[in-house]
C-alpha cells in the first residue's frame, strides 16, 4: 500500500498549525503560573510529540529542555506500554529518567484520536520550591539529592481522566509554597489540555493521515538539512578543555574535556576523560548533558529554525556513566545548570575554529543563580526567589559580545524586573549596572559587559544558596583577542563582609546585603586593530579610562579628553606592529 503524502501547501499550513500548538501552550503557562520564576524569567518550555515520543514542534523557552522532551515521553510509554489510555496524564521530574532536576517538573499528557494513541504534549516548568535542605531546594552545599526534593518518577495525576488526589496532597504536604506549586501545575495541565484540544481540531480538519504525514515530513526535512550542515564542516578531530572552579563543598578545580569527531554527515561529541561525578550539586544527568550539547549543535546546523527531533539524528554523544556530566544516584544535581553550561562551553569552544560565524568567543557562562528564601513575618508567609544572573558573552568575527544576556542553556529567559521584585520578595535593589569596573576582553570586537545587582534583605533568617561558575577561569578569546572576566558575589552580613562564588546555606539578616557581579565576554582579533573612533567612543562613555585605550588598544587620548591624538596613536600601533 502505498504510504499517504499530502499537498506541500496543506503539509506547510499543518506544519504552522502545530507550532502555534506549542506557542499557545507557552502562553497559557506563562499567564496562569502562580510562580514568578516561571511567568516573570520564563522558566519552562513546552513541545507537542508524535506518538513514538519524537518531537515536533516546542515553544521558545529553557533551551536545555531541547534534549528532555522525547527521553521523558519515552520513558512513559516504556513504564506503562499498553496500559496508557485516554484521559491520562503523567507527572515527572526524575534527573535520572530524563530529566534535569527535581524543581524542573514535566507534565505529560498523551493525546488519543478516534482510540488511538496520536500525540503527546509536554510541559516542564521550574517550580520555586519542590522541598529539600533548604528554601528553593537548590542547597549549593548538597551531598546527595535526597537533599533537593521529592522524585515525581513518572506517576498519573490523572488516571483516565480521574484526578489522583494523593498526589495533590502529597505535594501539599511536601513543599514550602503548596498554593505556588499547586497553581504552576494547573498551569502546566492547562496548557497540555490546550494542546489536546487544538490537536482534535486539526485531526478534524485536515484528517488523521495527513497530520502524521506531516510529522514524518518535519522530521524527515529537517534532518536533511541537518546532515548537510554537518557535511559542510570539514571532516576532522578537534579539542577543548576547560576547568570547573569548585563544586560547593570543596573549592577544588575539575578538568573538563571533549573530543569532537565529524565524518561526513555524522557528528559525535566525546566527553570522556572529563572529572568524574563530584560531591557537590553541579552535577548533570546524562540526558542533560545531551541538551546541551544539541544546543550547540542547532546554533551550528541552523539557529532560525524551530526545533525537533530530527536536526539531532547526524549527532551523537559519548561519555561513560559517572562522571560530572553523567552523574549517577545519589549524586546531586540540584545545580545542574552549571555542569550543563560547561558542556555546553567545551562543544562551542571545540567548534569555534571551523564555525567561526556561527561561535562567539567564551563568554561568563555560568547561570549565576541566586537563591533566597524564608519567612516574612510582616507580610506572614513563606518566600523563595530564584534568579539567574545576566552575563557578558564573547565576541564574534564581525561585532562586539553581547551585554547583560542569558547563558547559553537558559535560552529566551529574563531576570525579575526590578518593580516586580520589591513588590513580591522581601529586599530592597540598591544597584543595576553594566559591571565596567570588572572590564571584558579586549579585541577587534570586545566582549560584551556583565552585570552588577545588589540586593539589601528586608527579612531576618533569610537563607542564602548561590552558586557561580566561571569565577577563576577567565572566558576564553581568540586570534589575539584578550580574555575575559570572571563572577563573583560579595556579601555583606553585619560588619562580616566576604567574596566567593559557590555559598553554602548561609543566613542573612535584615539589613545584610548581596552584590552579584557577573563576568564580561573574551575578545576577537588583535585589539590594536579596533577602529580607533570605537575606543574613543568608549572612553567617552566611560566604559574605559584613556589609560585602558592605551595600554589594551593602543589608542592616545588628546589631553582635553574627547578627541584621538593621531600621531602617537600611529606610533604606539607602528610600534606594537613591528
Amino acid at each position: 500500500m502505498a504510504e499517504f503524502e499530502t499537498d506541500v501547501v496543506s503539509r506547510e499550513i499543518i506544519r504552522g498549525k502545530l507550532l502555534a500548538v506549542a506557542d499557545e501552550m507557552g502562553v497559557v503557562v506563562k499567564r496562569s503560573s502562580m510562580s514568578p520564576v516561571i511567568y516573570e524569567v520564563l522558566d519552562f518550555a513546552c513541545g507537542f510529540c508524535d506518538a513514538d515520543g519524537q518531537l515536533v514542534s516546542q515553544t521558545n523557552g529553557i533551551t536545555v529542555f531541547t534534549g528532555t522532551f522525547s527521553v521523558q515521553i519515552k520513558i512513559i510509554i516504556k513504564k506503562f506500554r499498553g496500559r496508557i489510555q485516554s484521559g491520562d496524564i503523567f507527572m515527572l521530574n526524575n534527573p535520572y529518567e530524563g530529566g534535569t532536576h527535581y524543581n524542573d517538573v514535566g507534565v505529560i499528557k498523551p493525546i488519543f484520536v478516534d482510540d488511538e494513541l496520536f500525540a503527546f504534549a509536554i510541559t516542564i516548568s521550574h517550580w520555586a520550591d519542590i522541598g529539600g535542605k533548604s528554601p528553593g531546594s537548590l542547597p549549593a552545599d548538597a551531598t546527595e539529592i535526597f537533599q533537593e526534593g521529592i522524585c515525581f518518577p513518572g506517576i498519573h495525576i490523572y488516571r483516565a481522566g480521574e484526578r489522583q488526589d494523593a498526589i495533590f496532597e502529597m505535594i501539599t504536604h511536601n513543599v514550602r509554597l503548596p498554593k505556588m506549586a499547586l497553581g504552576d501545575l494547573n498551569a502546566a495541565l492547562a496548557s497540555v489540555r490546550i494542546a489536546e484540544k487544538r490537536c482534535l481540531e486539526i485531526c478534524e480538519k485536515y484528517g488523521n493521515a495527513a497530520i502524521k504525514e506531516t510529522f514524518r515530513h518535519i522530521l524527515e526535512t529537517s534532518e536533511r538539512v541537518s546532515r548537510a550542515a554537518v557535511l559542510a564542516l570539514p571532516d576532522g578531530v578537534y579539542h577543548a578543555e576547560d576547568w570547573v572552579d569548585g563544586d560547593g563543598i570543596t573549592e577544588e578545580r575539575f578538568q573538563a574535556k571533549v573530543e569532537v569527531r565529524i565524518k561526513g554527515d555524522e557528528i559525535i561529541f566525546d566527553f570522556s576523560g572529563s572529572a568524574a561525578q563530584v560531591q557537590g550539586p553541579i552535577n548533570c544527568s546524562r540526558t542533560a548533558l545531551v541538551s546541551a550539547v544539541r544546543t550547540v549543535f542547532k546554533a551550528i546546523v541552523d539557529p532560525q529554525s524551530p526545533s525537533n527531533e530530527g536536526w539531532f539524528r547526524p549527532l551523537n554523544v559519548v561519555a561513560p556513566d559517572g562522571t560530572m556530566f553523567t552523574a549517577t544516584k545519589p549524586a546531586p544535581v540540584g545545580w545542574y545548570y552549571e555542569g550543563t553550561a560547561e558542556a555546553s562551553e567545551l562543544a562551542w569552544k571545540a567548534l569555534a575554529a571551523i564555525a567561526p560565524n556561527r561561535v562567539s568567543m567564551g563568554s561568563a557562562n555560568s547561570l549565576c543563580v541566586t537563591v533566597l528564601g524564608g519567612y516574612d513575618r510582616e507580610r506572614g508567609e513563606p518566600w523563595v526567589m530564584i534568579e539567574p544572573g545576566m552575563v557578558g558573552w564573547g565576541a564574534t568575527d564581525e561585532r562586539d559580545g553581547n551585554c547583560v544576556t542569558s547563558a547559553i542553556t537558559n535560552g529566551d529567559t529574563f531576570n525579575y524586573s526590578i518593580e516586580l521584585l520589591e513588590a513580591k520578595f522581601p529586599v530592597h535593589v540598591n544597584q543595576y549596572a553594566l559591571n565596567i569596573p570588572g572590564g571584558v576582553g579586549p579585541g577587534r570586537y570586545r566582549g560584551g559587559y556583565g552585570s552588577i545587582r545588589e540586593y539589601e534583605i528586608l527579612a531576618d533568617g533569610t537563607v542564602l544558596s548561590a552558586s557561580y561558575g566561571r569565577s577563576i577561569e577567565k572566558p576564553w578569546s581568540r586570534e589575539g583577542g584578550g580574555k575575559g572576566s570572571c563572577n563573583y558575589f560579595e556579601l555583606h552580613l553585619g560588619n562580616d563582609e566576604r567574596r566567593a562564588a559557590r555559598a553554602p546555606t548561609t543566613i542573612m539578616q535584615r539589613g545584610d546585603i548581596i552584590r552579584m557581579v557577573t563576568g564580561g565576554g573574551g575578545g576577537y582579533g588583535d585589539p590594536f586593530q579596533r577602529p580607533a573612533e570605537d575606543v574613543l567612543a568608549e572612553v567617552r562613555a566611560e566604559y574605559i579610562s584613556a589609560e585602558v585605550a592605551r595600554q589594551d588598544y593602543g589608542v592616545v587620548i588628546a589631553a582635553d579628553g574627547f578627541s584621538i591624538d593621531a600621531d602617537s596613536t600611529s606610533k604606539l600601533r607602528s610600534g606594537a606592529a613591528a
